[in-house]
């Protein structure tokens, strides 16, 4: 008995240690850097790119999404940022804005000989602020043109009970679809995901598709994904596409080998599942978010299943791509610290 006991009391322990293991390795393990992750890349100096190539902007907007896409004189830009609105007088929802940050920036680098801006399209990923909170002002600036807009119409009943009650989706989609109506834009929400051009590039969305769950979801569930090529160079933007309810195992797929991903949901928990990381396999990936915002489990998940090279918006002032035609990428800084 006594042996049968001891027996038992060994492989218990052993249990427990490779139980263990997944956990100590984030426990003891903690340093998967910024820095280290960034490997020995050369991320260059804004004012040293030459002009009129193919380029993807993310902007440092903080914790949020605004990415200024340019090919060959033509301009797009998929969010807008967060915003300093709180409509809802919510505690939790007094944000740090950067709606002028965009606008400045768009006026900057994307203006003709008058100081006019034209976006051939804007897309707006999903109904949250940190995506769509700066759409109406940028929307309904003067020297801002914009030819059609992307947007999924939102629908309160199929989000669940946290987002409808705490947050303000619906508001700052009201805000943006009322900016659009007034400046007469053509609003598209059900794109067919059909390919079209952009100047060099190729864009195609993806997850264009209602979700049709029972289960209330969170709005990051509707969000567009965006794939940009170029002469077999794929960048792949995931807008907040998570795993919560296996939209990545669903679109991985139907995307497959990347050269460059905008990180989904900021790298959060829930993201960047290992199978969405596998099959996707990106040289380089991008996160919109502050220096030290992306979560840990996610930074050594890429590291250690794609051995991808790291960027961050936040630590990098904003990071630009240059799209090349050899299929090379190059990477320069926004300059855009706040």
């Amino acid at each position: 008995m006594k042996k049968m006991f001891k027996n038992l009391l060994i492989i218990l322990l052993a249990v427990i240690v490779v139980a263990m293991i997944p956990i100590s390795i984030f426990i003891i393990k903690p340093e998967y850097s910024l820095v280290n992750n960034r490997k020995n890349l050369e991320v260059l100096n804004a004012n040293e790119l030459a002009g009129g190539g193919d380029y993807i902007h993310f902007l440092n907007t903080g914790s949020s999404d605004a990415i200024l896409i340019e090919s060959d004189g033509k301009f797009a830009l998929i969010d807008a940022g967060e915003d300093n609105d709180n409509p809802r007088g919510f505690k939790s929802l007094e944000l740090t804005g950067y709606e002028d940050e965009v606008v400045s920036y768009l006026k900057k680098n994307a203006s003709d000989q008058n100081g006019k801006v034209k976006l051939d399209f804007i897309l707006g990923t999903h109904s949250h602020s940190d995506h769509l909170g700066g759409f109406d002002t940028v929307i309904s600036d003067d020297d801002i043109e914009i030819g059609r807009a992307y947007l999924k119409e939102y629908d309160s009943s199929k989000i669940n009970d946290k987002e409808n009650e705490k947050w303000d989706n619906q508001e700052v989609y009201d805000q943006t679809v009322n900016a659009l109506k007034a400046k007469n834009v053509t609003i598209i929400s059900n794109p067919d995901g059909n390919p079209f051009k952009l100047g060099n590039f190729t864009v195609t969305l993806f997850n264009v598709e209602d979700n049709i769950s029972e289960e209330k979801l969170g709005e990051n569930d509707q969000s567009f994904g965006v794939l940009i090529e170029k002469n077999g160079t794929r960048v792949f933007l995931s807008g907040d596409i998570d795993n919560l309810s296996g939209d990545e195992d669903r679109l991985a797929p139907e995307i497959g080998d990347i050269d460059l991903l905008k990180v989904g949901h900021h790298g959060y928990y829930g993201s960047t599942s290992s199978k969405w990381i596998k099959t996707l396999s990106p040289e380089y990936c991008v996160i919109t978010n502050k220096k030290n915002g992306p979560a840990k489990p996610i930074l050594w998940r890429i590291e250690r299943i794609a051995d991808s090279t790291i960027l961050t918006t936040g630590a990098e002032n904003g990071i630009i791509a240059e799209i090349g035609n050899n299929g090379n990428i190059k990477f320069y800084n926004c300059g855009m610290e706040r």
